[in-house]
């Protein structure tokens, strides 16, 4: 799996084929050190305390409005706060080996459909929160790899992304919903 040590991330860049590309000179053709890699990261996600930080994190959060509000709603030493450091960690670690160039970036978009998720329940308190903690780089192979996968999606038709988004935003809804009733 050493290809593409040392490559740096070029975002935008396209493949002959048309397709995003977050990695200079990956091969589109994916390997079986790939696909291991793809299965190891799903065993990972079938851990049980990783199972139930996901199931919060997709029924529960709500994307806080600033780093105030991500204090007050995820407090340092409570359940919520270890759940959404557990799937921000696992998917920022899952992210990198796309980013760095040892994840074959096409397989990876096939089978982790679960990051588009979660990026874009998180992507609005990126920004904020990389400048209260005065880290440029906060989330950054989430950001890197997210966008590439946008790309990706759009480039499949006009409206998947903007179903995807649609969906995304129901299941943000739902808490709320659920609460109130």
């Amino acid at each position: 799996m050493g290809r593409g040590r040392g490559a740096k991330p070029a975002v935008g860049n396209r493949t002959s084929s048309g397709r995003p590309d977050i990695i200079d000179h990956m091969p589109t053709q994916a390997t079986y050190d790939d696909a291991n890699l793809i299965l190891r990261l799903f065993e990972l996600r079938r851990e049980e305390k990783l199972r139930e930080a996901r199931d919060w994190f997709a029924q529960k959060f709500v994307a806080p409005e600033n780093p105030e509000d991500y204090m007050k709603t995820l407090p340092p030493g409570s359940k919520e706060n270890a759940y959404f450091r557990m799937v921000i960690g696992y998917w920022e670690m899952a992210c990198s080996f796309v980013a760095s160039g040892v994840l074959n970036q096409e397989l990876f978009f096939q089978s982790s459909g679960e990051l588009l998720f979660v990026w874009e329940k998180l992507r609005s308190m990126v920004p904020a929160w990389r400048t209260f903690s005065k880290n440029p780089d906060a989330f950054h192979n989430m950001q890197t790899v997210g966008d590439a996968y946008i790309k990706w999606f759009q480039a499949k038709g006009p409206e998947t992304y903007p179903a995807f988004q649609a969906m995304v935003k129901m299941a943000s809804s739902a808490p709320a919903t659920r609460a109130a009733g």
